[in-house]
């Protein structure tokens, strides 16, 4: 059957679907501040595990295991420790900006406040069954905040069991602490693998959520 003038006349064509554009002054993911220094201390913190990587297969903190020379940074001893050095500086200015500006703006209590055992297990369980939600990228889930706790404690670690092993004689309370020499390598290295295990699984999450790096990129 024919349709109808009247019926031709009333009818509209279907209109695509067109995502809003973002708010003009809505507030951004990630601020400004917090995507470089989330960056440089990722670029030091690289640096600092390759090239330790490399000292430490100098002098094997564990005789018999050592790091395959191409995951390691600087060729030979002495252009590790440079390379070494150098993101050390660069991690210990930037990392006391950033984590500065955090509390400073209450960003950091907002964020990774409060945690508890309890929402770790229920997030973790999520997670593993596929059902942890990430729609919200302005909300930490319980996670990610330990993780993120976690790493900033053991950049922390990182620092002060590095300063007990290259300024010993000039810190002897802070080499002490950390069982003497010999036990400050072992704290150094334990360290530095525990970031490499958090690298690795940070590095999956974001595969599995790209949406995260492009707002670490971009801010929204």
């Amino acid at each position: 059957m024919m349709a109808t003038p009247h019926a031709d006349a009333t009818r509209r064509p279907a209109r695509p679907h067109i995502a809003p554009p973002p708010v003009a002054g809505a507030r951004p993911v990630h601020p400004l501040w917090v995507r470089i220094g989330h960056w440089l201390n990722a670029l030091a913190a690289i640096v600092m595990m390759l090239s330790g990587w490399r000292i430490y297969d100098a002098s094997p903190v564990f005789h018999g295991f050592v790091i395959p020379p191409n995951l390691t940074l600087g060729g030979w001893l002495g252009g590790a420790l440079q390379w070494h050095f150098a993101a050390m500086w660069l991690l210990v200015f930037n990392g006391i900006v950033y984590l500065a500006l955090n509390i400073a703006s209450g960003r950091f209590f907002r964020k990774f406040m409060p945690v508890s055992s309890r929402a770790v297990l229920r997030d973790l369980g999520a997670a593993l069954t596929g059902k942890l939600s990430h729609a919200d990228l302005n909300h930490y889930n319980a996670v990610q905040k330990v993780a993120y706790l976690f790493v900033i404690c053991d950049l922390i670690v990182l620092v002060l069991s590095g300063l007990a092993i290259w300024k010993s004689v000039q810190f002897p309370l802070l080499r002490e602490l950390m069982g003497g020499y010999d036990n400050a390598r072992v704290v150094h290295f334990c360290a530095m693998a525990l970031m490499a295990g958090f690298l690795v699984v940070h590095l999956v999450m974001v595969a599995l959520v790209p949406r995260s790096l492009l707002a670490m990129l971009r801010g929204r």
